[in-house]
């Protein structure tokens, strides 16, 4: 991933890491075969999609743009 991209992921992280929910990350819950999953923008073209394991855990289990959905 460019380095541009891991800057921006890193600050995105922070902010997740604070309040998942938070509006900057636009989080939202995923459907049919990712219908466990969650997502959140990096950037108006790339996502981290990741699961909640426990309240206080979670799985980061993709990161890239829309064909990460595939």
């Amino acid at each position: 991933m460019p380095k541009e991209i891991q800057a921006k992921a890193a600050l995105k992280e922070d902010l997740f890491r604070t309040n998942p929910f938070d509006p900057r990350l636009r989080t939202h819950k995923l459907h049919a075969a990712l219908a466990e999953y969650w997502g959140f923008w990096i950037d108006n073209r790339n996502r981290i999609i990741f699961r909640f394991v426990s309240p206080e855990e979670v799985y980061f289990y993709k990161i890239g743009d829309h064909s990460i959905y595939g």
